[in-house]
């Protein structure tokens, strides 16, 4: 028989698969835990479906983005601080997330879940809680009260399923009544983020429900060249004019004209007026070796224009 005392992530020792067992079981579920993200939930909602209530309670300081926001020298945040916090969180955690419709689907359910009741999430105003905690109390009349299980699992996926971790199922009695005991008096003095968590949702992320088609327009963009924004590169420039300013945008042109020429044996450079072509093709020569052959529109060539391509091209050297 398996031993299922420590569940460490390996191939069919799962927390994931552990706790599929045990929610079916279960009426309540309670959670926590240092770091809470949506993919945690989504992870696990469909055997939480049947589970009448589900409270979330995060140590919301835990995450190093969080120092950012207060003074090194302060244990507690304020209610608004704590809440605030929250909302950054998970706007990060969806700006980051997939957009595809398994996603949108769990996150649906997550807020109709919090309206309705069935879900709370609260965060625990200090600094200094860094525990991973599962309780689950099971119906009336079950084959005991309820399970705990303890270790170093975070409500993530990669906590759940990836990540090779340590937990630990506790099964007598006493230790779900002193881990309940202890989650109660937690949740006695945290902050309700309930609301903000669907507030930020609806309001500050690709889920919201008031997008406009030029943002959606923005979202395709974006989507479809983040691979190439993430490209990671230099423009070096031997000589470079007195007073030139470079700006981000021409350098990430730069880098990607140069990687459409060598894979093609050419490019074309085109953009509205005034955003300086005429110097972003003076650095891309400068990024290549041997000759290169330009073709420029007739009114550039005039050598009375000081953005002329003579000029610039004699400025870069």
């Amino acid at each position: 028989m398996q031993d299922l005392t420590f569940i460490t992530n390996e191939p069919g020792k799962t927390l994931k698969d552990r706790f599929e067992v045990l929610i079916k079981d279960s009426r309540f579920f309670d959670i926590l835990v240092g770091y809470f993200y949506i993919t945690g939930f989504n992870t696990l909602a469909r055997a939480l479906e049947k589970t009448e209530k589900i409270r979330i309670l995060i140590g919301i300081s835990t995450n190093p983005e969080t120092y950012k926001l207060i003074e090194e020298s302060r244990s507690l945040f304020s209610h608004k601080e704590t809440r605030d916090i929250a909302s950054n969180l998970v706007k990060e955690e969806l700006d980051d997330s997939k957009d595809d419709e398994e996603t949108e689907e769990s996150v649906r359910k997550f807020i109709s879940w919090i309206q309705n009741g069935k879900l709370e999430i609260r965060a625990y105003p200090s600094r200094n809680i860094h525990a991973k905690l599962y309780i689950m109390t099971f119906k009336e009349g079950d084959r005991d009260t309820g399970r705990v299980i303890t270790g170093s699992s975070n409500f993530t996926r990669a906590g759940l399923e990836d990540n090779l971790e340590f937990n630990v199922e506790l099964k007598n009695r006493s230790d779900y009544e002193f881990a309940k005991k202890k989650f109660d008096e937690l949740w006695a003095v945290s902050v309700d983020v309930s609301d903000k968590f669907v507030e930020t949702i609806k309001t500050q992320t690709w889920l919201r429900d008031d997008i406009t088609p030029y943002e959606l327009y923005l979202k395709f963009l974006y989507e479809y060249f983040k691979d190439q924004l993430k490209e990671s590169g230099e423009v070096f420039l031997p000589f470079e004019p007195k007073e030139f300013k470079r700006f981000d945008y021409q350098n990430q042109a730069v880098l990607n004209a140069k990687k459409i020429l060598e894979e093609y044996g050419g490019v074309f450079l085109s953009d509205v007026v005034g955003l300086g072509k005429t110097y972003m093709t003076a650095m891309l020569i400068n990024q290549l070796d041997g000759r290169t052959m330009v073709i420029a529109p007739p009114a550039l060539l005039n050598e009375n224009n000081p953005g002329s391509w003579k000029n610039v091209f004699y400025d870069f050297h």
